[in-house]
């Protein structure tokens, strides 16, 4: 009933469109960009309901105030504490490694204001974890959720970060401004 009710409410009262041709395998990392606005993280809940995916994600420690941390933590949060210096990608792909199923959402800019550098933990994990990297695009533009490419990390950071960034070159935010792939 919840999962008919996301559907509706996101393509026919919302008027969003899915896009999504690769298979879902039991353990990935889900990259989602662009990430412009605090809408990504309700049309991303809202798109994981419609279909029935359960997946965490990450998300800055600050947003876990009471009452809104115990919620988020129930929804699949993960605070990440941007001061501390731990491994926090080690300890992930040990997860993931070690549980029968992993699914983790992942934003590489790190934040919703503009970055020329994205952040690359979401790389290791799949590489450390040895799991697929499955790239989904919010375009607000076309109101859109795309994915139809995955990335398996070879270890070439460079050459596998040019391919997932140039993925995402056509999206448009929710705040356009504020996305960029940077140099490519």
């Amino acid at each position: 009933m919840l999962k008919r009710f996301c559907n509706w409410l996101l393509c026919q009262k919302l008027g969003w469109t899915i896009e999504v041709t690769e298979e879902h395998p039991k353990k990935f990392i889900i990259c989602l960009a662009p990430h412009t606005s605090n809408w990504d993280f309700f049309y991303g809940q809202l798109y994981n309901k419609a279909i029935g995916l359960n997946s965490n994600f990450m998300m800055k420690k600050e947003w876990f105030f009471w009452p809104l941390g115990s919620l988020f933590k129930k929804m699949g949060g993960i605070p990440v504490y941007r001061q501390k210096h731990t491994s926090m990608t080690d300890s992930i792909a040990e997860s993931a490694k070690a549980a029968d199923s992993f699914r983790l959402c992942i934003t590489p800019e790190g934040t919703r204001s503009r970055v020329e550098e994205w952040k690359k933990g979401f790389y290791f994990i799949a590489l450390k974890a040895g799991i697929p990297i499955l790239l989904y695009g919010l375009d607000y533009e076309k109101k859109v959720i795309r994915c139809t490419k995955t990335i398996i990390p070879s270890g070439d950071l460079e050459k596998d970060m040019r391919e997932i960034k140039l993925y995402f070159k056509d999206f448009k935010g929710k705040n356009p401004e504020n996305f960029t792939i940077g140099n490519v």
